[in-house]
């Protein structure tokens, strides 16, 4: 019996989405509205001491209903410097991220990163500012009103910090130059007011705009990150048609043009040593793969390629499709970590684990570029539907045909939940105790939000409310009321007190069977609640003749009944089960001796304390 639910295979996001902007009521208000910001930039590298002279023109409307005053902008290399908030708080956590430790605090002045504005115009006024380590507040010489568009001028001197983590040069891998973070960013001002968050561990939020980027570097270097290349018959390393020869270099260099429309960000890498592979992707997208010479992982890179079209064939059909026509796996930072069109990910890996890391980046491109979810507020959004589907991802791609994929992110909830660790989903990212913490909390928990919805409004439900969610909120910044409004919205349920919960508290699911007093012809069954949080609950039967029955009972405040999950299985429906009553006693009265029963045999409930939902006859 238990053997044959536990095979049971979670079903496969299935929606679908198109590419077109949608202003849905993506904030929970009235009427929605995002900003937006157009960026026009020109950038001069210097290879030898990794310094770089920047440009940059920004269109900004102002598409809210606020006058706004001032702007905050993003510095975000400001973080590698000796004594900055992202230092002090990796020398002071308890359990620092291996890659940071006390390296910044040891950076020399030609190590450290920077970017220092050297002039700021609005609408060519000279503007004054001020820089608090990785952002800058610019007060306006005069007020940006409703609907108004304006234009920023702004100057910067920048240097590559030595590669400690995500952006920098001369990583532990030998690329020379992931141009992460790299320039000065606006910073996302929506319906909560500005958010200008200090760049100390975490993620980034960004504001939706068009890029025009110029990069001009030592004609040695192979370049590559978000946008389309406007000119690769001048540059080449791969980009120019086969034959095509590229253009002379101009005093040893080449200028690289890349145009990315409807962003939120924009990255790029360089190294004198990459080789650039182009492989054809699902609906006519190309995907470039880029990554050092080395003997040791090209192999493993070579096979990367058609695994990376076969899990964005399935993002396409499980998600919906890609809305650009480009993607890049790039060779660079310290893990792994997405951008526009592209990801960083170390290279000299297994191939099992090359594919994961760029299943896993891959997939940010259908839940953070796409969705654009505020990660430094819900993370467990961002990262944890990304876990979910990048599971199912792997899964299918690489044919484990494991029938649970996300058993892991199970593990380590149930791991910290048994801890006195916990803290809400609702702490902001940089705000968790501890890197652990913060980790099982917006991969593994976020994931398990899905996963365990599923169990509550069934598989097909959830199916359905992702396909609304992404349709509806694609290319805005949804909230988790949005999403469980659409969950609302699909299944019938009334689903407030899952996402307060299992989002806002610490509160755990542990059910357990009580007591099983059996007569001639009738089992007595007492079912208990012992944990704070309410759950509906499967109660699976086999009787002594092998046959089973599924007894189903709905939590009251829901009001609504999932579909049988499984349609050969015979279910009965008791009545709702209160939160309020600690337990819930039903007869069965069918002539049959039961041999055992089990509480969710799925396990999807994430039941802290399993051992309570099995019994068997003596």
């Amino acid at each position: 019996m238990k053997q044959e639910i536990m095979g049971y295979f979670f079903g496969f996001i299935l929606f679908t989405t198109s590419v077109f902007f949608n202003l849905s009521n993506a904030q929970g208000n009235t009427s929605y509205w995002q900003q937006n910001a157009d960026y026009k930039m020109d950038v001069q590298m210097n290879v030898k001491n990794f310094q770089y002279k920047g440009k940059q023109e920004l269109t900004y409307t102002n598409n809210s209903p606020d006058t706004l005053n001032k702007v905050f902008y993003h510095l975000y290399f400001n973080a590698f410097q000796p004594g900055s908030e992202m230092d002090v708080r990796s020398r002071t956590i308890v359990d620092p991220d291996s890659r940071v430790g006390d390296r910044i605090s040891k950076l020399s002045p030609s190590e450290i990163g920077f970017i220092k504005p050297t002039s700021f115009t609005h609408d060519g006024q000279v503007t004054s500012f001020v820089i608090k380590g990785t952002v800058m507040e610019v007060k306006l010489y005069k007020p940006i009103l409703p609907g108004e568009t304006t234009v920023f001028k702004m100057n910067w001197d920048g240097q590559v910090p030595l590669q400690i983590r995500r952006s920098g040069r001369d990583s532990a891998e030998g690329v020379a130059l992931t141009m992460t973070q790299w320039y000065p960013k606006l910073a996302e001002y929506d319906f909560e007011g500005w958010h200008a968050d200090p760049y100390i561990a975490r993620e980034f939020f960004g504001v939706w705009g068009d890029y025009d980027v110029t990069i001009t570097i030592d004609q040695a270097y192979t370049v590559g990150g978000t946008g389309y290349l406007q000119n690769p018959g001048a540059v080449g390393h791969g980009y120019t048609a086969p034959g095509q020869k590229p253009m002379p270099a101009v005093k040893g260099k080449y200028t690289w043009h890349f145009i990315a429309p409807k962003v939120h960000d924009f990255a790029w890498a360089a190294d004198p040593n990459y080789v650039h592979d182009i492989y054809p992707g699902p609906n006519g997208v190309t995907l470039h793969f880029l990554y050092k010479d080395d003997p040791e992982i090209a192999e493993n890179w070579k096979a990367l390629q058609p695994k990376t079209a076969a899990l964005m064939e399935f993002f396409n059909e499980h998600v919906g499709p890609y809305p650009y026509e480009q993607y890049s796996v790039i060779q660079g930072g310290d893990g792994g970590m997405e951008y526009g069109m592209c990801t960083m990910i170390t290279g000299g890996r297994e191939l099992g684990s090359l594919v994961g890391v760029t299943a896993h980046e891959l997939a940010h491109s259908w839940f953070q570029f796409v969705l654009a979810i505020n990660e430094n507020k819900y993370e467990w959004m961002d990262e944890g539907f990304t876990t979910y589907i990048s599971d199912e991802a792997m899964n299918y791609v690489m044919g484990n045909k494991n029938p649970n994929p996300h058993a892991g992110s199970y593990r380590s909830y149930l791991f910290l939940a048994n801890t006195d660790d916990q803290q809400p989903l609702t702490t902001h990212a940089d705000r968790y105790a501890t890197n652990r913490t913060y980790g099982i909390s917006a991969y593994g928990k976020g994931s398990i939000f899905l996963t365990q919805l599923g169990y509550i409004i069934g598989p097909e439900n959830l199916s359905k409310t992702l396909k609304r969610f992404y349709s509806d909120f694609k290319f805005t910044h949804p909230t988790p009321n949005d999403f469980i409004r659409t969950a609302e919205k699909v299944s019938g349920f009334e689903l407030d007190w899952y996402l307060t919960d299992w989002t806002k508290t610490i509160n755990t699911i542990d059910y357990g069977i009580k007591e099983v007093e059996k007569s001639v012809t009738k089992t007595k069954v007492t079912l208990e609640r012992i944990g704070l949080m309410p759950m509906p609950i499967d109660l699976y039967v086999t009787y002594d003749d092998d046959t089973q029955e599924l007894f189903y009972i709905p939590l009251r405040m829901m009001w609504g009944e999932k579909p049988n999950p499984f349609t050969d299985l015979k279910r009965t429906v008791l009545e709702d089960w209160p939160w309020t009553n600690p337990t819930y006693t039903f007869e069965i009265d069918n002539g049959k001796k039961v041999k055992n029963m089990m509480i969710d045999a799925t396990k999807r409930m994430a039941d802290i304390n399993p051992e309570n939902n099995f019994w068997e006859a003596k």
